[in-house]
């Protein structure tokens, strides 16, 4: 069951200015293993804007998972728990390092749903990247809001991944990758470097690796197999937690209709972690 929130939530409007700084695209770039980053006055790649517009919550505004406290601009669902879902982009011009970029972000829908894991709460927030006047990107982030965590909750059955990939990277996660990735997002939330609060609090087995940092990199599939495409939309949507510990993969297969490309993430024990879709242009 599901149901709608209509006027139950704040719908002002957050803007945020960012200059898209040459050396915080350098440390994304060496983050996600690249030997050249992209120079002032060039193309940011698709979706690196999330190393940008920080949420520079103060320390007394912090909840205890490390993230802002809810009930600002996003709403309190009186759900504790909260991490990425998914999201929609559509590119309609790049963003250009150097460059001063205004974000224009609206909670767009709230919806509380009945599951079997229980009580869960979805937030959509759209976003739009202006730059010069014009409208570069528009985005939808989809959060998910959860009840606390309790011994021996049910959780959804793990969907086995495609096969049949044309390209395929191993990725070994690490502390330091954690780090860095939380570092360059002013990512405080507690799941991705504190041990103890995975374990005792969200029960989970080790560090969760980041939703954006796995959308990041199966897009970055496109860019390191056909880097002379155009990347005009892209869609993801996280499926299953990946946890530090093991490897895992990122997959991707071009689409017959030649202007696709189908991605995916699997854990190590073959279990889809996350699915995208890239549309070239």
């Amino acid at each position: 069951m599901s149901d709608s929130l209509p006027g139950q939530f704040p719908q002002h409007t957050q803007t945020v200015t960012d200059i898209l700084s040459p050396a915080h695209a350098a440390a994304l770039a060496a983050t996600l293993d690249y030997d050249e980053a992209p120079r002032s006055g060039e193309p940011l790649p698709p979706i690196w804007h999330w190393a940008y517009f920080w949420a520079a919550t103060p320390q007394s505004g912090l909840g205890a998972d490390g993230h802002a406290k809810k009930g600002g601009f996003l709403p309190d669902l009186g759900l504790p728990r909260r991490m990425w879902a998914g999201g929609r982009l559509l590119f309609d011009a790049p963003l250009i390092v150097g460059s001063t970029v205004e974000r224009v972000s609206r909670v767009t829908s709230v919806e509380r749903k009945e599951g079997r894991s229980g009580h869960l709460g979805f937030v959509t927030v759209t976003h739009e990247f202006k730059t010069s006047g014009k409208t570069a990107i528009r985005e939808e982030h989809d959060i998910v809001y959860r009840e606390p965590a309790r011994p021996g909750q049910p959780q959804p059955a793990p969907t086995r991944a495609p096969h049949g990939a044309e390209w395929r990277r191993e990725i070994h996660p690490t502390e330091v990758l954690l780090f860095r990735y939380s570092a360059l997002t002013f990512n405080g939330h507690r799941i991705h470097y504190d041990r103890t609060y995975v374990r005792d609090v969200e029960g989970y087995p080790d560090l969760v690796v980041h939703g954006p940092l796995i959308a990041t990199l199966l897009l970055d599939m496109v860019a390191r197999f056909l880097p002379q495409a155009v990347v005009r939309e892209y869609a993801y949507k996280a499926v299953r937690p990946t946890f530090l510990g093991h490897s895992f993969s990122v997959c991707a297969r071009p689409l017959a209709d030649g202007k696709s490309v189908e991605l995916w993430a699997q854990d190590h024990e073959g279990w889809l972690t996350m699915s995208a879709r890239a549309v070239l242009a």
